[in-house]
């Protein structure tokens, strides 16, 4: 595969009428797959997933004439991804009327029975133990721990202040050893 394009290369393809569409394919292939990833996460069903990923490209599409590039555009990307992720979640809440304990099972189940999830004991319990955390949380703790982004990163995708975040990982953290830690026992 080549070298992925530059912010700057992709934008400057992208407001060309002729090679748009172009410049638009180029950006879903070189950021599709780490944002799929994100949201699976968030979500855990491929289906539902590939919605949410189809609606962030979406509106990334609409907006991107409107993107300042005063961020990254990963960045950008990556704050539609995570807005998009709270609403499905949001929504399918609304749309279930149950206990969050009622979600929380629907989202492990999910996990559980996946043929695109390839992990071990560990991992599972690991990924069912972060989907017990509030979405804005396990938002943050996914972005830290397993796509390694850096404060500063996360901040800009979220709109948080690093302290708050710091705060937020660290008490994702804490309670992910208790409920690991409770699992054992």
């Amino acid at each position: 595969m080549s070298e992925p394009m530059s912010d700057k290369e992709l934008l400057a393809l992208f407001h060309q009428e002729e090679s748009r569409h172009y410049a638009f394919n180029l950006l879903v292939r070189q950021y599709q797959r780490r944002l799929y990833a994100f949201i699976r996460r968030m979500v855990t069903d491929h289906d539902e997933t590939q919605d949410v990923l189809q609606n962030t490209f979406i509106k990334a599409w609409n907006g991107l004439d409107n993107f300042r590039a005063d961020s990254q555009l990963f960045s950008w990307l990556y704050r539609i991804a995570y807005n998009e992720s709270i609403t499905h979640l949001k929504r399918m809440r609304r749309g279930l009327f149950v206990s969050e304990d009622a979600v929380i099972e629907r989202l492990t189940t999910t996990l559980d029975s996946s043929e695109h999830f390839s992990g071990d004991a560990i991992q599972r319990k690991l990924q069912t133990a972060v989907m017990r955390l509030p979405d804005k949380q396990r938002a943050v703790f996914n972005m830290k721990y397993f796509d390694e982004m850096k404060y500063e990163e996360i901040s800009a995708v979220t709109g948080t202040s690093v302290g708050a975040l710091k705060a937020s990982y660290h008490i994702a953290v804490k309670k992910l050893e208790r409920w690991l830690t409770d699992q054992t026992k």
